[in-house]
């Protein structure tokens, strides 16, 4: 039997690339968006869902149970960018960042664990991020979003082991995705004491993202996971180096790692 697949942030970048692949797979994938209209030419059908609106995330549940009669697969791939310095950003958009990185994805888990009991049968994947194992200069915000639905991971795993659910993380490093113009930027102040360093940064952080892997990578990594009968707690996808890092930030002292960081982006 085929099984059922919900994908939030399906319309585009890594979310489109694991639909088109599970697909193609034979697997039943359902993805969403905000704007499903926009999208008549998908492979997979795009559901209406916004990842800060409970409503709509038990409306798409609802509607994939009762044309499927069960979920197997769901993939929290659905997040927001930021950039900035952390003394600039706006309180607001500090919140909306944490609003669609981490309490989106709890919503969805929590739509989707009443069926999961029921079957006694399914797994749940969150997409984090490399950046989320360390915190990156002008990108706090987003590795402590990322670095919290990692931990949080952790402590759900253990509490879901007696209903025979699993869930798991695939933290990407640089994929080539739309990512870094649909995310917050900070403003290049003049008179800001951070103007050239922030600058600089930013430059390089949308030169790794333009020259990024290409997210069939994480196609493939997912169907990987779906396939394996005891998934690892965490996973991580992307260049060689990009996946040391969080070795490195494991064995080296933290003044050494932190060193290392300032020097990539010639802080």
């Amino acid at each position: 039997m085929s099984k059922v697949v919900l994908i939030t942030g399906g319309s585009s970048g890594i979310g489109k690339s694991i639909g088109e692949y599970l697909t193609d797979k034979g697997f039943i994938v359902y993805g969403t968006s905000r704007t499903p209209e926009k999208y008549p030419e998908s492979k997979f059908p795009i559901l209406a869902l916004d990842v800060k609106d409970s409503k709509t995330i038990s409306e798409a549940v609802s509607t994939i149970i009762k044309n499927e009669g069960r979920i197997d697969v769901a993939i929290n791939n659905a997040g927001a960018g930021i950039t900035g310095a952390i003394e600039e950003i706006p309180e607001e958009e500090i919140k909306a960042n944490f609003d669609t990185n981490f309490f989106g994805p709890i919503n969805v888990i929590k739509a989707v664990l009443p069926q999961m009991r029921k079957q006694q049968s399914g797994l749940i994947i969150n997409i984090t991020s490399i950046a989320g194992y360390m915190g990156l200069p002008y990108r706090g915000v987003y590795s402590a979003s990322k670095g919290a639905l990692e931990l949080l991971t952790e402590a759900f795993r253990m509490e879901l082991k007696g209903f025979n659910i699993n869930m798991t993380n695939i933290a990407p490093g640089d994929f080539a995705t739309n990512i870094a113009a649909g995310r917050y930027h900070a403003p290049l102040l003049d008179d800001s004491p951070y103007k050239v360093p922030y600058g600089n940064t930013l430059e390089l952080m949308n030169t790794h993202v333009a020259s990024g892997s290409d997210p069939l990578m994480m196609a493939k990594a997912v169907h990987k996971v779906i396939n394996t009968k005891n998934p690892k707690v965490h996973y991580k996808v992307g260049e060689f180096m990009q996946k040391f890092s969080v070795v490195l930030k494991r064995i080296l002292p933290d003044k050494l790692y932190e060193k290392l960081l300032m020097n990539h982006y010639k802080l």
